[in-house]
């Protein structure tokens, strides 16, 4: 403990000094949320409240109080059986087996993935894709919100030759809501394309045929 922590020791019989010495201390090092009930000014920046509301604590800065993003939005999740499409340029939704999560998590259909709490949300995901055509053929990934199509979300990527694979990732930000869901989609243009998972081996873990995370950035 600092002497800056330590709260005044009395001295000698002057104990209104002493008092007044330790509430200062107390006004200094207390750190107990004051509860929002509204109309609460944020004009100067820096006062923490808890706002019960929306059941988050804010900061007030610039004139407004801004949530502190608490431990609350964060997923991983993989596809660890090939992916193969049914008919070409049709959209697929992923569904992912969750690995790590909280304050996110599947809904109905499993490839949704619903957020708890709104703010932006940090995404990346990657795939392996693979090809058993010489002809050349084009993958899509993009993201959906809500069952609408983000847009300038799309990814293209193309094999070339037979038996090629190559992977390929993508990150962006996306705004959400509390309780919106976010799901990937994927099509190709030809049934000879796959999203392939691998085994493992003697010396290395399996390969997910795709990956996605998701961090809340802030509110």
């Amino acid at each position: 403990m600092t002497q800056q922590q330590r709260a005044p020791e009395p001295y000698g019989d002057d104990w209104k000094t002493w008092g007044r010495r330790l509430m200062q201390h107390l006004g200094q090092v207390r750190s107990a949320l004051v509860q929002q009930t509204g109309g609460e000014s944020a004009a100067d920046d820096g006062t923490i409240m808890w706002d019960r509301v929306n059941q988050y604590p804010v900061v007030s800065k610039n004139g407004e109080w801004r949530q502190i993003v608490l431990e609350d939005g964060h997923y991983d999740g993989v596809v660890s059986t090939d992916q193969t499409a049914t008919s070409i340029n049709t959209a697929y939704a992923l569904t992912f087996t969750q690995t790590l999560a909280s304050g996110i998590a599947a809904g109905t259909p499993a490839s949704r993935l619903i957020v708890s709490e709104g703010g932006q949300f940090f995404v990346s995901f990657a795939a392996q894709i693979a090809s058993s055509s010489a002809s050349t053929l084009t993958f899509y990934f993009w993201f959906r919100i809500n069952g609408v199509d983000v847009p300038h979300s799309t990814m293209e990527n193309s094999l070339h030759s037979n038996n090629s694979t190559l992977a390929v990732s993508r990150s962006t930000i996306l705004q959400l809501v509390a309780n919106d869901y976010v799901e990937l989609m994927w099509a190709v243009d030809s049934t000879s394309g796959t999203l392939q998972a691998s085994a493992a081996t003697a010396f290395a873990p399996a390969n997910p045929a795709a990956t996605l995370s998701i961090v809340r950035l802030h509110g």
